[in-house]
C-alpha cells in the first residue's frame, strides 16, 4: 500500500482531535493535520498555523519531519520523526 492510500484510509477513522484549522489524526506514516475549510494558504502558512494548533491539543511538533499531501478530503500536512 502507497503512502497516499495509508492515509487515505487513516482518513476515514475519528480524528484524534480538532482545532479551529485542523482536524487530527494518528496514521502509519505519522501524525496527519487535515486542513479544515477551502481558504488557501501557502505552505509555509498551514505548516506554522498546524505547528500553533497542535500545541492546543498536546502535539509538539516543532522538531518532526513535516510533508504536504492532497488527499480527497483536503490539504494535508503530515508530522513524522
Amino acid at each position: 500500500m502507497s503512502s497516499k492510500e495509508l492515509l487515505e484510509d487513516s482518513l476515514l477513522d475519528p480524528p484524534i482531535g480538532q482545532t479551529i484549522g485542523f482536524e487530527w489524526y494518528a496514521t502509519p506514516i505519522g501524525i496527519a493535520a487535515l486542513r479544515k475549510g477551502s481558504a488557501s494558504l501557502n505552505p509555509e502558512e498551514l505548516y506554522q498555523n498546524a505547528i500553533k494548533e497542535g500545541l492546543q491539543i498536546g502535539l509538539e511538533l516543532t522538531k518532526e519531519e513535516k510533508e504536504f499531501y492532497f488527499s480527497s478530503k483536503g490539504t494535508v500536512v503530515i508530522f513524522y520523526s
